[in-house]
């Protein structure tokens, strides 16, 4: 199996099949650790040798994880997701929110606390890791700020049909092409039911889906019961790539208008005179024709 070096900040990481913390997996840091040839040793300087299997796998669990963690404590603050970058240097992860002052905090307090949680639980060495607030161009265009938004709307007791509307009219008024938003449980009676309210252009299958729709699921824990929230938000074609993807649809056919009718005759005829003198000198040097009796 192929196997490729794999470092995370300054220090490897290995990550344990199944140990429980908190209702997390664990992440065991590994400074020199015996290879599998008995009586050799690792040096602090070199990483440690695993599968690309188990190399995705662990960069899978740990995003998971740190997104579940910025999940919940920046809920009301506006979290849009996350992005992790790892450098040879330093793991950068910039967070990106709708509210970035309220995640810095007061003076930076809270990206600290947040920097603190994350390095202690993930092990990273002192300094390696870097946190960064970044504020999203756009919130109309996110489902995850919109889920959020409509999260603690229901919680404030807002009707469900108002509060679906009035998100559902945001998202179209900043530039979307279509949304959809799909609300389920005991939202007024006993008897579960679910209500959708549809909006614009909206695809559902194909690779374009993948492109083009940005989706999120969340939950509200009412009183009497869990209401589950799906918003799902399609994208406009954005050349730039900034408001939407830049590839366009593949069944979209553009129409171009036709050029102006070019007049011949307003062109310059080169060559064109010469021909003339040379058949008018013709027919006068040609006799004259006999009428046929």
């Amino acid at each position: 199996m192929a196997t490729v070096l794999y470092r995370v900040g300054f220090e490897t990481l290995q990550y344990s099949d199944v140990c429980p913390l908190d209702g997390f997996l664990s992440l065991t840091p590994i400074r020199d650790i015996a290879t599998r040839a008995e009586g050799t040793s690792v040096p602090l300087n070199m990483a440690t040798q695993i599968s690309k299997k188990r190399k995705f796998v662990a960069d899978g669990v740990f995003y998971a994880e740190l997104n579940e963690l910025l999940t919940r404590e920046l809920a009301e603050h506006g979290y849009s997701g996350v992005e992790v970058r790892v450098t040879p240097i330093r793991t950068e992860i910039i967070i990106r929110a709708t509210r970035t002052q309220n995640v810095l905090g007061v003076k930076g307090r809270r990206i600290r606390e947040l920097t603190s949680v994350v390095q202690k639980r993930f092990k990273f060495p002192e300094g390696s890791v870097e946190l960064y607030a970044e504020k999203v161009a756009n919130r109309g265009l996110s489902a995850i700020a919109q889920a959020e938004s409509l999260r603690y709307k229901l919680l404030g007791g807002l009707a469900v049909r108002r509060a679906c509307y009035g998100v559902l009219r945001f998202i179209m008024e900043s530039g979307a092409k279509g949304c959809e938003v799909i609300v389920s449980g005991k939202l007024r009676a006993q008897r579960a039911k679910a209500m959708k309210f549809k909006d614009g252009y909206m695809i559902s299958s194909g690779h374009p889906a993948v492109e083009y729709i940005d989706g999120c699921v969340r939950h509200v824990m009412l009183r009497q019961g869990v209401l589950g929230i799906k918003v799902r938000i399609m994208k406009d074609w954005d050349p730039s790539g900034k408001q939407g993807p830049k590839i366009p649809l593949p069944d979209v056919v553009t129409v171009h208008t036709p050029k102006e009718d070019e007049i011949i005759s307003d062109k310059p005829q080169i060559g064109k005179e010469k021909d003339k003198e040379g058949y008018q000198a013709y027919m006068d040097d040609a006799p004259a024709s006999t009428p046929v009796s």
